[in-house]
């Protein structure tokens, strides 16, 4: 490409270097995207739509959890939500009490307002199956703030028979059609000591009893696992389903860049932390291609990013390879290790992609991805395309940096590292119009953010709730910038580290 092209960007350029001292000095690298407008390689799902996580399912119940998910599903199109613990004691589904004299009984009361609050909203629930009701339960150790009891039970059976009662409850309620569209995961990482104290062999037997009890009811119904981290027991899990017929609809597993990289690969080995969790789903996905269920879906039902660009990085790595992402977690509304002391805080902020209807840069970075047509478009370079009804285009791309990620307790660290530094990403529209107006929208650590503001505000630890109503105002992506194409088909912007800017041509 004619590079002097990009300086005879006419008033788009003009108007960048004026607001950008670095672009005007010509101080920062170039990256180079090119865009085929007129390439359509295939289908774009909207994999990142597909599922959120949030903490536990008591959590659900309240009112600012649920205005957290409105924003979901209406400014990202969420369909499903994931959550620990429908059967956690707190919500006396399967508990010993003064009402029942304790000889418990099924009680599926709290589990059907849980349901009804997502269903209410337009979504559908991802239903994890766990943890153990104490009635029901081999021992007494417990995780987390709630006390989840995450002990084998004391019979498959028993187990198995629990199981299709809270199956046939849910049809009867909600019925046959609708819970055929819903998945059923078999518990949440049982290769974690702190999930499930017991063995791998226990975990697959429960598996199998889990399944069998769900396909004995309807054949149609959705059941998978083994929903372990950073892909742990994939093969064996699949080894072991083929050799004893249990049936498998879909794996699922979960992903963390910022863990312990020696645990994921070994002494000596070290990835990018912007490629640990595509990394992952790429073993997975060789793993599912080389076993008996060659052909079954793989669902990421737990990942998480706070770096606008790492998010559109791994999304677009992960596309061809996943059903669907699962963003840990949805809402603020988190207590899954303790209530948090802080809304928002210096450093490390945890998972959450919004507090109390406050959009962090993650949340934002879906808002632009969700913006994206169906029909994905040619690219090179950090780019990520699409065409929608066969006529608008639009393209996200993205400055990549080394952000530190959140792991063991997020939230724990008071400052945030981040290695990178600003770039010109110099987008060409090839088969474009010149002249074109196009029209950009930013996401990064300053814009689409609401750390600035809550800054000046003084860094409130318990910001008021007019601090907040202002805060999730200045969180809000700013309207779009009018720009040009120049007469090759392209314009060029300045990105900071970790931002990333929607570009819609009309």
């Amino acid at each position: 490409m004619d590079r002097r092209a990009f300086i005879r960007s006419g008033a788009a350029l003009a108007a960048a270097s004026a607001a950008s001292p670095l672009l005007a000095q010509g101080a920062v690298e170039h990256v180079e995207v090119t865009v085929d407008t007129g390439a359509v390689t295939g289908a774009l799902p909207h994999i990142w739509a597909e599922c959120a996580g949030s903490d536990r399912a008591a959590i659900t119940l309240r009112e600012h959890w649920r205005h957290d998910l409105d924003r979901w599903r209406g400014e990202v199109g969420l369909k499903r939500v994931r959550f620990h613990g429908i059967f956690a004691d707190e919500l006396g589904v399967y508990s010993p009490s003064i009402l029942n004299r304790n000889k418990p009984t099924p009680n599926f009361r709290n589990v059907f307002e849980v349901y009804d609050g997502l269903i209410e909203r337009g979504v559908a629930p991802f239903v994890e199956l766990g943890f153990m009701p104490k009635a029901l339960a081999t021992g007494t150790q417990t995780f987390g703030f709630y006390q989840a009891n995450i002990t084998p039970p004391k019979s498959n059976e028993a187990w198995a028979e629990f199981i299709a009662t809270f199956v046939k409850a849910l049809i009867g309620r909600y019925g046959i059609g609708a819970v055929r569209s819903w998945m059923f995961e078999v518990w949440n990482e049982p290769d974690l000591p702190f999930f499930w104290t017991g063995n791998q062999q226990q975990y697959f037997d429960l598996y199998k009893a889990t399944a069998v009890a769900i396909k004995n009811i309807d054949p149609q119904l959705h059941v998978g696992g083994p929903a372990t981290s950073g892909g742990h027991w994939v093969g064996d899990f699949a080894s072991y389903c083929a050799q004893n017929n249990a049936p498998v609809d879909f794996f699922a597993t979960h992903a963390y860049a910022g863990g312990n990289q020696e645990k994921l690969y070994g002494k000596g080995v070290a990835y990018s932390i912007n490629d640990v969790i595509p990394d992952t789903v790429k073993k997975v996905s060789e793993t599912v291609a080389a076993s008996n269920f060659a052909n079954r879906p793989i669902w990421l039902t737990e990942w998480s990013s706070d770096s606008p660009a790492m998010i559109a990085h791994v999304v677009s790595r992960c596309l061809p390879m996943l059903r669907a992402m699962s963003h840990w977690t949805l809402s603020g509304e988190y207590e899954e290790l303790g209530v948090p002391d802080y809304l928002l805080k210096e450093g490390d902020n945890g998972w959450p992609a919004l507090f109390r209807g406050i959009a962090r840069p993650n949340f934002n970075t879906y808002k632009l991805l969700s913006r994206l047509g169906e029909e994905r478009l040619a690219t090179t370079g950090p780019a990520l395309a699409a065409r929608k009804g066969g006529r608008t285009v639009s393209a996200l791309v993205w400055n990549l940096a080394e952000a530190q990620q959140a792991a063991g307790i997020p939230g724990s660290t008071s400052v945030r590292k981040v290695e990178g530094s600003a770039k010109r990403i110099d987008v060409h529209f090839a088969r474009a119009k010149a002249g074109a107006t196009a029209r950009v929208s930013f996401v990064d650590q300053q814009r689409g953010s609401p750390m600035p503001a809550w800054r000046k505000m003084g860094s409130p630890q318990y910001p008021t709730t007019a601090q907040i109503m202002a805060l999730r105002k200045a969180a809000d992506i700013a309207p779009p910038v009018a720009m040009r194409l120049d007469s090759n088909g392209a314009l060029s912007l300045e990105l900071p580290p970790e931002g990333v800017a929607l570009i819609e041509l009309t």
